[in-house]
């Protein structure tokens, strides 16, 4: 009962003296902070102030001087060097005779020969080559072939189905067809991509000359019955009116 009695006084000295500790430290610290003068007034800390430039200052570095010669010794003659050409899979296929050698403003140049000119575009399908005027697909039979528009009011690039009628005849159909669209390229309209698409054929579209390289190795590496193309020519401008 003592050792209790004599603990509770000895608590309320630690408590007071820890309370009185917890006040008198900040005041102290405020009363040394307000005792320190004031030397430093606004103007002298700008004046103090030093300019920073976040752009490091390098000297100027001293222009290059080109190699004297560009000889890198004589050839290894190590057999661990790589041939390339024997990695090309394709260096022993040859190309499909309808492959495009050349695209021309007014036609296309095949690799058989053939030339399809007088401003013809040309639709590749299962091996053949045809001449091909999609803008005049619009024409009935009984009147004269006229140069139609074949982009609509929306900017997109659109034909009648009559253009795809080698496509509804033809089979086994091709998996893909690429779409040459003369100098430059443009989307498609939904109705075109809809019905080429109701055949069972993919289609890629590009500019002509682009289309034609694809073309020619597509053709080469799946075959072209697998493969099909329709190119505008390269010259092809759409009728003012």
């Amino acid at each position: 009962m003592t050792t209790r009695s004599a603990s509770r006084p000895l608590r309320g000295l630690v408590r007071s003296a820890l309370s009185t500790h917890s006040i008198r430290r900040p005041l102290e610290v405020h009363l040394r902070c307000q005792r320190q003068p004031n030397s430093t007034s606004p103007s002298t800390l700008i004046q103090n102030v030093r300019p920073f430039s976040s752009l490091s200052r390098r000297p100027a570095s001293s222009p290059s001087n080109p190699p004297l010669t560009v000889d890198r010794g004589p050839a290894s003659e190590e057999d661990t060097q790589t041939d390339f050409s024997v990695m090309d899979v394709l260096g022993n296929t040859p190309p499909p005779t309808t492959a495009i050698d050349a695209c021309l403003s007014d036609g296309f140049h095949l690799d058989n020969g053939l030339k399809i000119g007088d401003g013809s575009g040309c639709l590749l399908v299962g091996g053949e080559a045809f001449a091909w005027r999609p803008w005049e697909a619009a024409s009935t039979p009984n009147q004269r072939p006229k140069r139609g528009k074949m982009v609509n009011a929306k900017g997109q690039w659109e034909v009648d189905a009559v253009a795809w009628g080698v496509l509804d005849v033809v089979w086994p159909k091709p998996d893909l067809l690429i779409l040459g669209l003369g100098p430059t390229t443009m989307p498609i309209s939904p109705e075109t991509r809809r019905y080429i698409n109701g055949l069972g054929i993919r289609v890629d579209v590009q500019d002509t000359r682009n289309a034609a390289a694809q073309f020619n190795l597509l053709a080469t590496e799946r075959g072209t019955e697998a493969v099909a193309a329709a190119l505008v020519p390269m010259g092809w401008t759409e009728p003012r009116r």
